[in-house]
């Protein structure tokens, strides 16, 4: 991109206030047009996306290995080689709660729900069935249940394909018995289609052979009383008796459920948690600004000093945590290939979790620049402090997502 050596007798085509330089001071404009050929777009995407990179590459290291460094360079006004704190916490929460809730998803998905397995396929009553149309029951019986389970949406691929395949090995079943009893048997077409005459629209729209919404609501799980908390408005009774209503709902059918209903009321607990999760965190970002403020209020920082401490802290944490859940995720995708992986990955993710509180110590001290005594006691009650508040707002988020 060409760049212009002087800027004399030129002016801003916003506020009309002579350039000196490619923005205007007054009110910020570029001097850069918009409107400009296809190949100085490019030009400038790929130099936007270098310079993110560039301080990616100046932030991250730093962030895991440097306690304070960042914060320091920050106050001291060396800001433009890094990533601003709050996108940086921003993006590494994001990141983090969204590669945590995919290990979660693995392992819930190797989970059978209420004790029992996701797809349940058993032919002996198709076997052992005395008659054509007892063939023809036990068979629709088993498709139903593949039906139901299929219909979840909360099922993974893998489990997918193993619906498919159990599905039409129970018709070849079935035919093969049809035959043994003198019947005709099953057609061709039908025996080789996965869900064929499981689930077909009547005339109203709905689908024969799959359930209705409300039937996979259970039956009886009316709460006596509503949630009545006398200094409280109604509208906010109304709305927690609401949750504890549909977490009632939520816990029955994934108790007493079948495998399908009780699947599908499991991941929709488990994505309304880690949907509530990033908001909780934003909301504790200033409270442990405020802790810090109090504990180190002899020290004369502002508030907004503690909340770059703050977004740095929880941006480490992230970090740490999102290095922690893609190892123990490589691991077990590489453990069936090489077990000598399992190891190495597991040291550094125990490294990873005692560095943690010896990051945040660390940091705290080159910040705030205290004795060691005075650093580890601070430390160690304000880490108190946080962590009850952490456990109650996670039990928030929890109550608030298992009503999802």
């Amino acid at each position: 991109m060409k760049q212009l050596s002087s800027y004399e007798g030129l002016h801003c085509a916003n506020c009309g206030v002579p350039m000196h330089g490619e923005y205007c001071h007054a009110c910020g404009q570029s001097i850069h047009s918009v409107l400009k050929p296809i190949h100085g777009l490019l030009e400038e995407t790929v130099e936007t996306v270098l310079h993110i990179d560039s301080r990616i590459v100046h932030t991250l290291p730093p962030l895991l290995l440097k306690p304070g460094f960042l914060t320091l360079e920050y106050f001291g006004g060396r800001r433009v080689r890094y990533i601003a704190p709050f996108r940086l916490m921003f993006v590494l929460c994001l990141l983090a709660f969204f590669v945590f809730h995919l290990q979660i998803d693995q392992v819930a998905t190797r989970l059978p729900a209420n004790g029992r397995p996701l797809v349940n396929v058993d032919s002996r009553a198709i076997e052992t069935a005395n008659s054509p149309a007892a063939v023809r029951e036990a068979l629709q019986a088993q498709l139903d249940d593949l039906q139901r389970a299929g219909e979840t949406g909360v099922l993974p691929q893998n489990v997918l394909e193993q619906i498919r395949t159990s599905s039409r090995d129970l018709r070849r079943k079935a035919s093969q018995r049809l035959v043994e009893l003198g019947a005709a048997p099953l057609p061709a077409a039908s025996v080789a289609a996965p869900f064929a005459g499981m689930a077909t629209k009547t005339g109203d729209g709905t689908k024969t052979g799959a359930p209705a919404p409300d039937e996979l609501r259970p039956a009886g799980i009316e709460l006596e009383r509503p949630v009545r908390i006398s200094w409280l408005p109604d509208v906010v009774n109304a709305r927690l008796t609401a949750l504890a209503h549909q977490i009632a709902i939520n816990m029955r059918t994934l108790r007493h459920g079948d495998a399908a209903a009780s699947a599908a009321a499991k991941q929709r607990m488990i994505s309304g948690v880690f949907s509530t999760l990033p908001p909780t965190m934003f909301v504790l970002m200033p409270v442990f600004a405020l802790l810090l403020k109090l504990f180190y209020v002899f020290r004369r920082r502002l508030y907004m000093e503690h909340l770059i401490v703050a977004l740095h802290s929880h941006a480490f944490l992230f970090l740490s945590l999102l290095l922690i859940t893609l190892a123990g995720m490589l691991s077990t995708w590489l453990r069936p290939h090489a077990a000598w992986i399992g190891y190495p990955l597991g040291l550094l993710q125990a490294a990873l979790m005692l560095w943690m509180p010896g990051y945040l110590l660390l940091m705290q001290k080159r910040i705030y620049r205290q004795g060691w005594l005075m650093t580890v006691t601070k430390f160690w009650f304000v880490g108190w402090c946080y962590l009850w508040l952490l456990a109650a707002a996670l039990m928030i988020a929890a109550a608030l997502g298992m009503a999802h």
